[in-house]
């Protein structure tokens, strides 16, 4: 009972208002699972959970994308590992100036590394160890010496740019970054 709960609350709440009983692959695999739980087959119940999980994963990192500045750049790429990587949900976008440098931007969540990354930004002694602490907007973040910054915004996200762009075209990606809408996620 607990189960069929907890599945029916999943289901409500990636549905959402706009396509609450539109055809979804999520709500398929969780259906699935639903099936195959009450009718006693586990196994197949945890490998439809942890399909929903993936694609919740993936959808989760299409968001990602949406969220990096759009100037002239590659296509964005997104990605989602499951649990046996930590689960974890990204999306990258490379833009390339006119002189051949670059500046790649990626926003990771989802995962329980980001959030032993972010117990580092907790502790400037330890985070000023790993570079130059600075502060983009509101966020305090790191910069290395090549220039790369790394910031964990929410508590729950890190965001990372790097590159061979000079430090500044590095800081000005950052500074592009939606960080509020970010935080909202």
């Amino acid at each position: 009972m607990i189960f069929a709960r907890m599945m029916l609350a999943a289901a409500l709440a990636l549905a959402g208002p706009a396509n609450a009983f539109a055809a979804d692959d999520i709500l398929d695999a969780i259906e699935q699972a639903r099936k195959s739980y009450q009718a006693g087959e586990l196994a197949a119940a945890k490998q439809s959970l942890d399909l929903a999980s993936q694609l919740v994963g993936q959808k989760n990192a299409e968001t990602f994308a949406s969220l990096l500045p759009g100037w002239k750049a590659d296509k964005a790429e997104t990605a989602a590992v499951g649990v046996a990587m930590f689960g974890a949900s990204s999306a990258s976008r490379r833009y390339r100036g006119p002189d051949g440098r670059d500046v790649q931007v990626r926003i990771t969540g989802d995962s329980a590394m980001v959030m032993q990354f972010a117990q580092l930004f907790l502790n400037p002694v330890i985070a000023g160890a790993m570079g130059k602490l600075i502060r983009v907007g509101d966020q305090r973040a790191i910069q290395t010496s090549e220039g790369s910054i790394n910031m964990v915004v929410a508590n729950k996200y890190l965001v990372t740019i790097e590159g061979s762009a000079d430090a500044a075209a590095k800081l000005a990606y950052a500074q592009a970054v939606d960080i509020a809408k970010l935080s909202k996620m």
